[in-house]
């Protein structure tokens, strides 16, 4: 019985990267045409300022199966990475970066292990990652080390874009801010097994980095939400509603030390006075008066909860244009 292989979607942010459009176009196109399946690639223009537009549309007229988007201005990765995921017509979706630093010629050794082991997300890592070590590399390790931590998913290389996943573990997964690193971790949380699969790594040959210190905190800011969603998305109050009854417990038990004191502390240097003392009358209250804001954030993030889960169409990007080859 022969088993037709699943269509495959190759999704690819574009900013400012004039120069490496035509070997990005050529590189995609050999590694996927040999592939025996129907394919199409998604290359979308994040706002470029230089002439990558025109490029990829040149790129377009000459390889088949090439669909352009082109924003109105600059949204972010997240955002590039989103509006390819939406507009993917096919069964699994793979993603790498256009710095040519990911080699679409690792496409093939991915879906092979997606295939032969029936993950339904394969990551890439940079074993050998061709970057500087303290500006780049270090950061990275420990990052990885933090999400891997915190999410509970346990990856080498959260931040290789070079990633294939199946199409159904990605409905329902919505992206902003830095979080299409997190992808991963938000696929575990629908039920969907990860691999993970030495990819290669090269160095840039032209174009400018787009990573900076200031994304880095962005990031951690973002796996803080990634954090909350994975475990408290069902009930936000489980969260608030701990914090505020540690607050309350606390503002009860100093109460009941100086109720204790008043009544049983006895009389002269045997008496504590607490209850004279500002200290252990005001904290009590501001305590309690905490425990009461939580259990509000809690309802107020039930109610914000509930609409997520209700309105999630609002884009987070906007579209200029699109184009596709002839042949798309």
């Amino acid at each position: 019985m022969t088993t037709t292989p699943p269509s495959l979607s190759v999704v690819v942010p574009v900013y400012n990267e004039e120069a490496n459009v035509p070997a990005l176009a050529r590189q995609l196109h050999d590694a996927l045409a040999g592939l025996g399946r129907p394919y199409e690639v998604l290359l979308i223009d994040d706002g470029s300022r230089d002439a990558s537009w025109e490029g990829l549309k040149e790129a377009a007229g000459r390889y088949p199966g090439f669909r352009l988007i082109r924003f109105r201005r600059n949204f972010g990765q997240t955002a590039a990475m989103s509006a390819g995921i939406d507009a993917a017509k096919n069964d699994v979706i793979v993603t790498l970066d256009a710095d040519l630093q990911n080699d679409p010629a690792d496409i093939p050794r991915l879906l092979s292990e997606m295939e032969t082991n029936g993950y339904a997300v394969v990551s890439g890592w940079r074993k050998d990652r061709q970057d500087p070590f303290l500006n780049r590399r270090l950061p990275s390790l420990l990052a990885n080390a933090l999400i891997s931590k915190i999410t509970g998913v346990r990856l080498h290389d959260y931040g290789c874009t070079l990633k294939a996943y199946r199409r159904d573990v990605l409905q329902g997964v919505r992206l902003y801010g830095e979080m299409h690193r997190f992808i991963p971790a938000l696929c575990s949380w629908v039920g969907g097994d990860i691999a993970e699969v030495v990819v290669s790594h090269r160095p840039r040959l032209a174009g400018e980095s787009k990573y900076g210190i200031g994304r880095t905190f962005r990031v951690v800011l973002d796996l803080f939400t990634v954090k909350f969603l994975l475990r408290f998305t069902g009930g936000p109050m489980q969260l608030f509603g701990k914090i505020a009854f540690a607050f309350g417990g606390a503002g009860l038990a100093m109460l009941l030390v100086v109720l204790l004191d008043r009544l049983f502390g006895g009389t002269g240097n045997g008496h504590l006075y607490l209850v004279k003392r500002p200290f252990w009358v005001i904290t009590p209250l501001m305590l309690f008066a905490f425990s009461m804001q939580f259990l509000s954030m809690g309802l107020l993030a039930e109610v914000q909860i509930r609409t997520y889960h209700e309105s999630q169409d609002k884009r987070i990007y906007t579209i200029r244009e699109t184009y596709d080859s002839p042949s798309a």
